[in-house]
């Protein structure tokens, strides 16, 4: 019997990924799961290259995004999602899909739901570097991924239905 839990949706404020996510409140409703809503930042001071401004103020400026973030995140948040526990989670990294992946193992997701900007439709490899296809090759949990006009395919889950 499938079972889900907890279903982390990546959230990267660009329309794909709120499709994802309705289909993901849709998915964690019909199951009865938590989902978690999960943005993460770029750790700009891990890149090569260095950056632009004084590193002293770098403690200040991560404060602001990862608040920016949550409040983003706190806005796509429906009064269900709340009464049903769904949890908001802000990670910095130099490497999305490494930070979406370690993120579901550390809550055991039973899934992942995330869009992509890219198309899906040519064979995997084609989109090298693609973050949709990075977090699929790694995950040890299964990954839906909603490509960019999903919305119009989405499947209406009704408790005690097959999918």
């Amino acid at each position: 019997m499938l079972v889900l839990r907890d279903v982390v949706v990546p959230v990267d404020f660009e329309p794909a990924s709120y499709h994802a996510l309705a289909y993901a409140r849709e998915l964690a409703a019909a199951f009865g799961a938590r989902l978690h809503l999960l943005h993460v930042l770029d750790d700009a001071f891990a890149l090569p290259g260095g950056t632009e401004g004084a590193l002293s103020d770098f403690p200040q400026l991560k404060g602001y995004r990862e608040t920016e973030a949550r409040e983003r995140l706190n806005d796509r948040l429906t009064a269900d999602d709340r009464e049903a526990g769904a949890h908001l989670a802000v990670r910095l990294s130099p490497s999305p899909a490494t930070a979406i992946v370690a993120y579901a193992e550390q809550v055991q997701a039973s899934a992942i739901v995330m869009g992509t900007h890219s198309r899906l439709d040519k064979p995997m490899g084609s989109a090298i570097g693609s973050v949709a296809e990075l977090v699929v090759r790694t995950a040890s949990c299964p990954v839906m991924v909603m490509r960019r006009h999903a919305q119009e395919a989405l499947i209406r889950l009704e408790p005690g239905s097959r999918a």
